[in-house]
């Protein structure tokens, strides 16, 4: 048997986004159920070098098919400019539940961005008014190329606003995606007012005040994944339907953690957990609600569903590069 290894450009080439907003809908349905097994996440912290690991391992049985892994990643602020290399690089090891044996080592700095728009896209389309057609990112970094993919498609997206203090981001982004969207630079505000709303960067302040946005927005909270940052004004939290991804994660990483640990909110400003929604136990939108808010931190079922449509298909199209990582070969 043969481990195989999948670059970034593998992982790309394999993992068809629809199909990816499916599977890491199912494994918030899998969560849900209790049919997978996720430890908390673990931090190392480098404060030498302003950055962190993260361990990220989970088990998830979908009905159809299961899996296990784990992903190895950090976030080094610090790194495109000193080292020009992306602040978030991640290693993701496949492996057969059955034996454990090693299918895949494939890039998790790749799969990472993907699942991350996946995970949004599935709190979008519940949360989301069923005719949202803008979409406002704040923040032009990688991420916010996967979550226009994701959520263009189970939403019929025409505008798109985008900000970011880095100018030429902004324009590089208006660029590549100017041919297939109406898509502009414009202020928080602008990005703020329209029917979805993603926020996708490190900061450790509130970017967007419960004034800039729309009445009828869905704000997918995606930057906030450790406990010092923080990118919507608490008053936003208090007001709006708040779906979370996980307790523990939420509370102390995630963009209620500062909020919670002030007294601001509790556990009955939380209205679900996504997967209660995706398996029914709770509502999704309704014509009651005015703001909501995914408060997302990043689950590691997500990135072993993500490595199960990655592996799949790259056995599929003869992709990757295969070796004898246990032994397996002759002596």
């Amino acid at each position: 048997m043969e481990t195989l290894l999948l670059d970034r450009e593998a992982v790309d080439e394999n993992t068809p986004m629809n199909e990816l907003v499916g599977a890491v809908g199912e494994a918030f349905e899998a969560y849900e159920r209790g049919d997978a097994v996720m430890p908390a996440k673990s931090y190392i912290d480098l404060p030498r070098y302003n950055g962190d690991f993260r361990s990220m391992p989970a088990y998830m049985d979908a009905g159809d098919w299961d899996a296990a892994g784990i992903k190895w990643v950090n976030v080094h602020p610090d790194n495109p400019d000193e080292y020009d290399l992306p602040s978030v690089l991640g290693t993701v090891i496949y492996s057969d539940p059955r034996n454990a044996f090693p299918l895949a080592i494939m890039d998790g700095t790749e799969l990472t961005m993907k699942r991350t728009g996946a995970a949004a896209a599935v709190a979008t389309d519940h949360l989301a008014i069923e005719n949202a057609n803008s979409l406002g990112l704040v923040g032009a970094g990688v991420q916010a190329y996967t979550q226009l993919e994701a959520i263009s498609t189970i939403r019929p997206i025409e505008e798109v606003v985008i900000c970011d203090l880095d100018d030429e981001r902004v324009a590089a982004f208006v660029e590549a995606f100017e041919e297939d969207f109406s898509v502009r630079a414009g202020s928080v505000g602008e990005a703020a007012s329209c029917d979805v709303l993603s926020t996708i960067t490190p900061s450790t302040e509130p970017i967007v005040a419960a004034n800039d946005v729309g009445e009828g927005t869905h704000i997918n909270a995606m930057g906030a994944d450790a406990a010092d940052k923080q990118e919507l004004d608490p008053a936003i939290l208090t007001e709006a339907k708040l779906v979370i991804d996980d307790y523990d994660q939420t509370t102390h990483s995630g963009e209620i953690s500062i909020a919670w640990k002030e007294g601001l909110i509790d556990e009955s400003d939380i209205d679900a957990a996504i997967g209660e929604i995706v398996v029914g136990k709770r509502d999704g939108r309704t014509d009651d609600d005015r703001v909501s808010v995914f408060d997302s931190t990043g689950l590691a079922i997500q990135d072993v569903a993500a490595a199960h449509v990655v592996y799949e298909h790259a056995r599929e199209n003869d992709n990757g590069v295969g070796f004898d990582l246990v032994g397996t070969g002759p002596r």
